[in-house]
């Protein structure tokens, strides 16, 4: 099989550009005369590797001193976990904003480990679309406010995010990290699974206020402390180093093609071409989440029935179009259009998708 139209929700289609110099470097990295994968985590050459990762990262969220970012391994589900062990303490509470399975997730790891809020959810409609503002009831001083800001399961997405009213705000970006401008200021901790949009499995990128991070339990084990990590930059411990690599590398694509403005524009042409072939099937396919809560990044959607849908992703595959079933808990159809997709395969998949339905419909 050649080239595929990969429409995986992760791990996702990294960037042709970035996987050829990675092909290029593999066996001689800047003339060692071995790969990076070999290297000493503490040899200068990866030294430089993770702080450039870091620095090209708080280029592009516009952040400066004040914030740190570490690169460490569990994925987002680990920050379930080490976030409430950091940051809430005994007899607090932590705020959560749950607006898909995602924001279930973290907030059943946070009620393990002390008193978590469900401070708006709107499951019983089905997690389609994000809570309105006067739907949203904080605790008086949380430890924190944590929202999901894609899910990937459900299609939704936050466009605007709340206001905390100065407390603590927290969010799991993994799905949809460096696609659009926001005003990382606003945020006390962002994390990120690379998967998606960063990079290769592997890494957790994290995003600290170190005024924040001056509160943070200092009783946690040592790997799930996030001050280690800030004390190391991010080489307490062997680092994932192949996968920091790559999303050093997929930081300076995004960097040339133009940063997170250029990534916003491209990624709403893209959404657009498929979500317009959703509403010109006149009802054919049945878009999951509320026009207003969109997300740019994962378009779910269903047919008439079960068996029109395995049909669907049966022939799309056939017309080499992969990772298109929606998740397991769920069903129907799912296409992620992560920074790397292009326009162009949008309007391969947009296509199959208006002749499918005139065919079937």
């Amino acid at each position: 099989m050649g080239t595929v139209y990969n429409f995986n929700a992760g791990p996702a289609m990294l960037p042709p550009p970035v996987l050829e110099q990675v092909q290029a470097e593999l066996r001689d990295f800047q003339g060692r005369g071995m790969s990076i994968m070999e290297m000493s985590h503490r040899s200068k050459e990866f030294e430089a590797v993770n702080s450039a990762a870091e620095a090209a990262f708080k280029r592009l969220v516009g952040v400066g001193d004040g914030y740190r970012v570490v690169f460490v391994q569990g994925g987002a589900s680990t920050q379930f976990a080490m976030l409430p062990m950091n940051f809430l303490a005994p007899g607090a509470t932590a705020d959560y904003l749950i607006t898909g399975a995602w924001g279930e997730k973290a907030i059943e790891e946070a009620a393990a480990l002390g008193n978590a809020n469900t401070a708006a959810t709107n499951k019983t409609e089905g997690f389609r679309r994000v809570p309105r503002p006067d739907e949203i009831s904080l605790s008086p001083e949380p430890a924190y406010v944590h929202l999901t800001s894609n899910e990937t399961i459900q299609g939704v997405q936050w466009h605007t995010f709340p206001d905390a009213g100065g407390r603590p705000l927290v969010a799991d970006m993994s799905s949809d990290i460096l696609s659009r401008p926001f005003d990382a200021g606003k945020f006390a901790l962002i994390y990120a699974g690379a998967q998606k949009n960063l990079g290769p499995s592997g890494v957790t990128a994290v995003l600290l206020r170190e005024s924040w991070l001056a509160k943070a339990n200092k009783t946690v084990p040592t790997m799930l402390r996030y001050a280690t990590h800030v004390k190391n930059n991010s080489l307490y411990n062997t680092p994932p180093s192949f996968g920091v690599y790559v999303l050093g590398l997929v930081l300076q694509w995004i960097e040339k093609a133009g940063g997170l403005t250029a990534m916003a524009e491209r990624n709403g042409r893209k959404a657009g071409i498929v979500y317009g072939a959703i509403d010109r099937s006149g009802g054919y396919y049945r878009g999951h989440a509320a026009p207003e809560s969109r997300s740019l990044m994962n378009v779910t959607f269903r047919l008439p029935d079960e068996a029109k849908e395995k049909q669907f992703l049966t022939e799309a595959q056939a017309a080499g179009m992969v990772g298109l079933a929606g998740h397991r808990s769920v069903g129907g159809v799912r296409a992620s259009l992560y920074n790397a997709v292009s326009p162009e395969m949008c309007q391969v998949l947009a296509s199959f998708m208006n002749d499918f339905a005139r065919k079937n419909g």
